[in-house]
This record gives C-alpha cells, sequence and structure tokens, in this order.
C-alpha cells in the first residue's frame, strides 16, 4: 500500500525532518530572484530598497508575467531538492513516492486535472453571467499566451513540488514512523493549510480561509490514501492552479496575471468558504470512489500500519545455521 512504500527506503524520522527543512530552505533559495530583480527596480525607480519587504511591492513592482516567472521558480528549485533528498538520502525510487502502480498511471493524473478544470469554468461562466459588473474582460493575446507558456510549464511543476512534500514525502515518513495512517493524514493537510497562511487572500478574507486551505489538505490527503498514489491529487491539484491563472485574477489573489478575466468585486468571507469543503470536496470524493472502485476506507485511511518481515537471503540462512 501507498504509506508502506516508504519501508523500500531509509526511512528514520531524522532524515524526513532534515529532507523537509532542506527542501524548504531550497525553495527558498529559488526566490532569491524575484527579490533581486525588484530589489534592482525599486532602487533604479529612486525608491527604497526596504520597501521591498512589503508583500505588495514585491509583487507587483515588475510585469506580471515576469514576478509569476521569477515566483515559480522557487517551486522548481524546491522540486530538484526533493528529488535529490528521495534519491540520494534515503535511497528510494521516485515511483515508490508517485504510486503503488507499476507505474505513473497518467489517465488517472489527467481525470483529475480535467475534473477540477471542468468545474471551475462552469462555476465561473455561471458568475460572470450572472454578475458581469463583477468583472473585467482583460484578454490581450501576447501577454495572455506569454502567461500560458510560462504557466503550463512551471505551475504542473508547482503543484507537483507541494503534493510530492506533503501528500507523498511527508505522508510516508510519518507513517512509516508513526506506524499508521490517521496521524500522517492530519499532520500534512495542517502544515499544508498552514503554509498558505502567507497568502494575500489570508489578508484580505482573514484567517476563516484557512478553514478551506486545510480541508483542501484533507480532501487531497484522502484521495491519495484511498488511491494508493499521487496521481489524483497531482492532476486535481495542476487543474486548479493553472485554470485560476489563466482564467480569472484579482488584487487580492497569490497569483496577479494577465488572465482573461480580472474579479473587481469586494470579496468577503462566507458560505462560500465552508462550500468547497462541505459540499464539492465530498461529490468529486464520491465521484473517484465509484470510477475507481475505492473499498474499505477506514482500514485506508485510519488503519495501522505493519513494517514488512525482514527479509531472509540465502547468505543470512547459511550464516544461521552455521552458528
Amino acid at each position: 500500500m501507498y504509506i508502506e512504500q516508504g519501508f523500500r527506503g531509509k526511512n528514520e524520522w531524522w532524515r524526513y525532518l532534515l529532507g523537509f527543512l532542506a527542501t524548504f530552505f531550497v525553495s527558498q533559495l529559488g526566490a532569491i530572484p524575484l527579490i533581486l530583480a525588484v530589489a534592482f527596480k525599486v532602487m533604479s525607480d529612486g525608491g527604497n530598497i526596504y520597501a521591498i519587504n512589503d508583500p505588495d511591492v514585491l509583487m507587483t513592482t515588475l510585469d506580471s508575467n515576469l514576478t509569476l516567472f521569477l515566483m515559480l521558480l522557487g517551486f522548481a528549485a524546491g522540486m530538484l531538492g526533493l528529488y535529490f533528498f528521495v534519491r540520494y538520502v534515503h535511497q528510494q525510487s521516485f515511483k515508490d513516492l508517485t504510486t503503488t502502480r507499476a507505474k505513473t498511471d497518467w489517465g488517472r493524473v489527467f481525470f483529475g486535472f480535467f475534473l477540477v478544470a471542468t468545474l471551475t469554468l462552469v462555476f465561473t461562466g455561471i458568475s460572470y453571467y450572472q454578475n458581469p459588473e463583477n468583472y473585467i474582460v482583460q484578454f490581450q493575446l501576447v501577454p495572455f499566451l506569454i502567461l500560458a507558456l510560462i504557466a503550463i510549464v512551471l505551475i504542473p511543476i508547482q503543484t507537483s513540488f507541494e503534493e510530492y512534500l506533503f501528500r507523498g514525502y511527508l505522508m510516508q515518513g510519518i507513517g512509516v514512523n508513526a506506524k499508521n495512517r490517521w496521524l500522517p493524514l492530519i499532520v500534512t493537510s495542517v502544515i499544508f493549510g498552514g503554509m498558505h497562511a502567507f497568502n494575500p487572500e489570508v489578508t484580505k478574507l482573514g484567517y476563516i480561509i484557512m478553514v478551506y486551505y486545510i480541508g483542501t489538505g484533507f480532501f487531497l490527503g484522502i484521495m491519495t490514501l484511498m488511491d494508493e498514489g499521487l496521481e489524483l491529487a497531482l492532476g486535481y491539484h495542476a487543474g486548479n492552479n493553472l485554470i485560476a491563472a489563466l482564467l480569472v485574477t484579482a488584487d487580492w489573489t497569490v497569483f496577479q496575471t494577465n488572465s482573461v478575466l480580472k474579479d473587481i468585486s469586494e470579496p468577503s468571507a462566507g458560505v462560500d468558504i465552508l462550500i468547497p469543503v462541505l459540499v464539492i470536496f465530498p461529490l468529486f470524493l464520491f465521484i473517484l470512489a465509484k470510477k475507481y472502485k475505492w473499498t474499505n476506507w477506514r482500514e485506508k485511511l485510519i488503519g495501522k500500519i505493519d513494517a514488512p518481515e525482514p527479509v531472509v537471503t540465502e547468505s543470512d540462512r547459511f550464516f544461521i545455521d552455521t552458528n
């Protein structure tokens, strides 16, 4: 089963702690080009270099496409760091961090992608039809094509890094050391949500939106454990972020892009924060459970984990027999 594949590599708890901290550090190093570019632009315009400590200055000083590109470089750096740790510190196959199947099931990846992409397009279309005054059509061909190139290449890397780190690396690491499934599900979901606490959406809407972020972590974690692999979560997360970047932006979102639409309405944190967690996510899980015939929910989500029996080789038997 998925978490048990962590036993195939070196799985001492300190390796996972070191790997998580090192990967996070490397991802932050990847953000240095963005900071330097913004600092250079601020100083060349006669501004105070300390202004880059303001998140608004950091995210709006440069062209939005350049900002997005430089911001996503940090996730690409983190992905490389995580790959290094899995392969050379844990001595584990990256395939074992991805799936229990013989190879990555790309059909699952694409199904997860199109499931959320279709819903997002439908809901956005309905919202635009009902409240067109809340949107500005800002489509410009050349900036949009540049955005599309950056987003299609780098956003899947960003979302894959988050999935491999939380639903893969930490899920397996906590699971094989705690010997259960419920603790890694809870811990990875809370940490995943907590990492989004610095997003501008939290500043605008308040900490109530953390219900959505942590709920998303639980949704993706349940999806991973029930399906015995990351494929559906990889597709869903990529589809969610990619369509959001290309379709709709707003002045208060983490992705401020040359998208087709710009939402100019005043956001509010109400029941719309709870609908995805209480309605949409359970509906998606129901659809996936029917399609992929998920069973044994209790065992897969909260069951115990047993370490595999050590393999006794012929040389081991000879040593035992002669002693």
